[in-house]
Parts: structure tokens; C-alpha cells; sequence
């Protein structure tokens, strides 16, 4: 077992939260601040990660590359999380906690949660030292026009290797049907976010290959195969909410088809204002205060099972039906942080909208919805900010001998 820091990505401030990672009695091989911590070959049965500093787990989501969760379950105390099962070889596994500190260690303006977050990949079945690719979402489905497309490598290619990740970032096509203008951004040393300059077009062909087998990129790093994607986008969906009018309004490539009162977070847990993507629909799941730090036995504590969830966050922002607030709703801002609505409601968004589809709030309070780290918030950063993400962004360094190599392996725009 390994204790390692698990906050990153600007996900949480102080305290930093140690957790101890293990899989089947066996201790991870090694961490290196920037990167995954890798489980040994010798590493089997399921993963558990255990709090070593005070305070308890409050919610844990695990997610694969391709964003698929991880089934698992807590122990009673909350201080630990195992997977249902072991997991496959050769996987890279984002772990997203929700960290509950003890009382007496919080002062009085300070929230009673940390969001942390923390990489692992398991030891490939090979040791060629070869770099693949694992892009997502899954392919085969149709989504919304705001799912962008993720590349997860097998191995780093750091900010400080340059020349790597413009062979790598030339090597990731993607075409689509019909020709939009779009570009790959750099999200840390192992994934890659890529996006339109707008929203993809409806009812789009979208398909995205790996040129990178057989490639030297240095280092020793040979380009492996990787296997590609194929995916379709439905019609526009966007849901809007306008927090000060306290108003959803739902439209269908571009037309208003349905507006419905809403209530949003309440001072003190005011909702991510900006552009979200939805990641999954639950029929009923079970929301508690305890999962965003709210302390057992407080006024503001609650712990409801919930109908017709509509999940945008990691960190648990839903659009779901909440009748207990509908005096509340159209009228006054009630909630935790996420948007509710009446039952009728609720019921015909989650049968209206699709993993992917836009969800849009506006002119509200909160704090904007942040581009990586808790969905998909890549639409917050202009066109751009966006591309000076991408290693090719600077024309002179982007031209020359070697991208005129490999001129076939630059991404259709």
C-alpha cells in the first residue's frame, strides 16, 4: 500500500487529504508528483482506497478513460472505498472523492468539504514500451453536440517535450461528416480534450483514428496500435436556466419547445454558473448532505432518494425533481447547488435530453463551471484560449520538414 497526496488539478486547497491505495493486499509500484500512480504487475483483486488523515469519504466516484464508472462500495465508517471487482490490465482510473473533514479542524467560515482527486492506471500485460490511445466516449452511440472527444495515452508526453506532442497531436485524426473547424487541447501529460470551434452539427458522422503505430516519439517510445472510434451526434438539445428568472427553458435545434419554473442553489451553495454537458441519467438515486459535507443532525442536512436525475457534475450537480420545493420554485433559490424542478417536469427532461446534450445557466451567482475536472466544461474557454491548448497552435513551430512528413496525419479540420 502507498499513502499519496490526492488533491490535484486545483480541485481542493487546504488541507491536503493522504490516501493510501492498494489492490489485493499488494502495494503500488511507485508515484511521481504529476502523474498516475501505477499498481505493480504483481497487483490483483480489487483496488481500495483508504483516508489516512482524518475525516471520512463522503462520496467516491471512480471512472475509467472513457468516463464508464466503476462499481464499488464504502465501508460502513467511510473511511475506505473497494471496487466490486479487480480491475483489467492495462486501465488508467480517475478516482473523484469528496472529503469530509471533522468539525473542530474546520474554522467558522470554512466549508466542511474538500473535493480530491486521484490517478491510478493497473500494469499493462506487455512491457513493450509503446504509447497507445483509448479514445472516448464509447463508440457505436449517438450523443448530444456538446460530448467532446477524449484521447487517454498509455504513457506521458510532457509539456516540456514539445516536439513529441506535436508528432502525437498530428497523429490523432478526426473527420467528421459534414467538415467542421475543430482542435485537440492538451488537458495534462496524458489526455487530450478535442472540440469544435462551436458545437458539433446535429445528426453528425464523427470518426477519429490514431496514426501513431510504429511511430518513434522519443525517449525510447515507440506509437502502438490503438483502436478507433466511431460515433453520431442526435438533434441540438439545450436546456437553459436563467437563475435570476428562476426559469428552464428547453430548446430543440434551436427552437423553444418547453419553459418550466426552476429553484437553484441557495446562498452558500449557489449553482456552477457557465456551459455543461450531461454525463448520465439516474432513474433514482439517493442524495445526501453528508456527500457535500453538510454535517449530520445541522438544519441544512438531508438525505432524500431523488427521481429522475440528470447528472452534469462529478461533484453531483443534477437537474432532478424535487417536490418538496415547489412553492419554491419560479419564486425563490432553495436547493444545494442543484437545479430542481417539479416531478412532471423532471420526468420529461430526463426522457428529452441524452449523455452529451448542453445545459446552459445564466445570468446566476455562482462560481463559473470550470473546464476540466468535474465534467465536461470545455465550452466555458473561448475559441481562442482553446487552441493555445494545442502543441500545433504556433504556426512556425507547427510548419517545417517534419510536419510536412506527416502532412496525412494532421487532424481534418
Amino acid at each position: 500500500m502507498v499513502s499519496v497526496d490526492a488533491c490535484g488539478s486545483g480541485l481542493c486547497s487546504a488541507p491536503r487529504h493522504t490516501v493510501a491505495l492498494s489492490a489485493g493486499g499488494t502495494s503500488a509500484a511507485r508515484t511521481l508528483t504529476g502523474r498516475s500512480v501505477m499498481l505493480g504487475d504483481q497487483a490483483t483483486g480489487p483496488v481500495t482506497l483508504l483516508l489516512r488523515t482524518p475525516g471520512r469519504l463522503a462520496d467516491v466516484t471512480v471512472t475509467d478513460r472513457r468516463g464508464r464508472r466503476v462499481a464499488g462500495v464504502p465501508s460502513a465508517d467511510g473511511t475506505r472505498w473497494t471496487s466490486d471487482t479487480a480491475l483489467p490490465a492495462g486501465g488508467r482510473y480517475t478516482a473523484r472523492l469528496v472529503v469530509e473533514r471533522p468539525d473542530h479542524e474546520a474554522g467558522p467560515e470554512a466549508p466542511h468539504r474538500h473535493l480530491a482527486r486521484l490517478e491510478f492506471r493497473t500494469a499493462v500485460a506487455t512491457i513493450d514500451e509503446r504509447l497507445t490511445v483509448t479514445f472516448g466516449p464509447e463508440g457505436g452511440r449517438t450523443y448530444g453536440v456538446g460530448r467532446p472527444i477524449t484521447a487517454e495515452l498509455s504513457r506521458p508526453v510532457p509539456a516540456d517535450s514539445p516536439g513529441a506532442r506535436r508528432l502525437v497531436e498530428r497523429a490523432l485524426q478526426v473527420r467528421t461528416e459534414p467538415r467542421v473547424e475543430g482542435s485537440w487541447h492538451w488537458v495534462d501529460s496524458t489526455t487530450l480534450h478535442y472540440r469544435p470551434r462551436d458545437y458539433w452539427p446535429a445528426r453528425a458522422v464523427i470518426r477519429v483514428h490514431s496514426g501513431l503505430d510504429g511511430q518513434r516519439v522519443g525517449g525510447g517510445l515507440y506509437g502502438g496500435p490503438s483502436r478507433p472510434l466511431t460515433f453520431t451526434t442526435g438533434d441540438r438539445v439545450e436546456a437553459v436556466t436563467d437563475v435570476a428568472a428562476l426559469k428552464m427553458t428547453v430548446f430543440h435545434d434551436g427552437r423553444a419547445v418547453r419553459t418550466f419554473p426552476v429553484t437553484t442553489g441557495k446562498a452558500g451553495y449557489r449553482t456552477r454558473g457557465g456551459i455543461k454537458v450531461v454525463l448520465g441519467k439516474e432513474p433514482l438515486v439517493r442524495m445526501r448532505g453528508d456527500s457535500i459535507g453538510i454535517v449530520r443532525g445541522s438544519r441544512d442536512f438531508y438525505d432524500l432518494k431523488v427521481r429522475w436525475a440528470t447528472r452534469v457534475t462529478w461533484s453531483g450537480e443534477y437537474l432532478h425533481a424535487a417536490p418538496w420545493s415547489l412553492d419554491a420554485q419560479g419564486s425563490e433559490n432553495v436547493s444545494h447547488g442543484c437545479t430542481g424542478m417539479s416531478t412532471e417536469d423532471a420526468a420529461w427532461l430526463f426522457r428529452t435530453v441524452r449523455e452529451g446534450d448542453l445545459v446552459r445557466v445564466v445570468n446566476g451567482y455562482g462560481e463559473p463551471m470550470t473546464p476540466f475536472g468535474n465534467g465536461f466544461g470545455d465550452w466555458n474557454l473561448g475559441w481562442a484560449e482553446w487552441r493555445r491548448g494545442s502543441a500545433l497552435a504556433d504556426p512556425a513551430a507547427a510548419a517545417g520538414p517534419a510536419a510536412a512528413a506527416a502532412g496525412s496525419l494532421r487532424p481534418a479540420l
